[in-house]
């Protein structure tokens, strides 16, 4: 988790600066958001075995949820991005990172509060 919460304010600030510069988001973006997928899916994955060998009482529904829904923020927004090439699509971008970023400290609570 913590590798994608680094890796989601590292994303946010740059598409953050591209707000700021008015200017649309570019190879080395969709790059960088290629990269925190990867690692989104690899939490899915590891995220899900986890809870299958845990004696914790997480509510697996839920947790699973979050996990799937925190792998298609990304994909929607980079797909709204594309469509829409203009600062409106970039603002979609840092919207889908600061989503990524909440829904990162919503599973960890989740997580945690099933182990208290």
């Amino acid at each position: 988790m913590g590798a994608v919460l680094v890796l989601s304010v590292v994303t946010l600030v740059a598409v953050a600066v591209l707000l700021v510069r008015d200017e649309t988001a570019g190879d080395p973006t969709f790059v960088l958001l290629a990269v925190v997928e990867l690692v989104l899916l690899v939490q899915l994955v590891l995220g899900v075995v986890r809870l299958a060998a845990t004696d914790r009482d997480v509510p697996g529904v839920l947790f699973v949820s979050y996990l799937v829904g925190v792998a298609l923020v990304l994909p929607i927004g980079a797909f709204w991005s594309l469509a829409e090439r203009s600062r409106a699509g970039t603002a979609v971008l840092a919207a889908a990172a600061f989503t990524v970023i909440a829904l990162e400290v919503r599973l960890w609570g989740i997580w945690v509060d099933a182990g208290a």
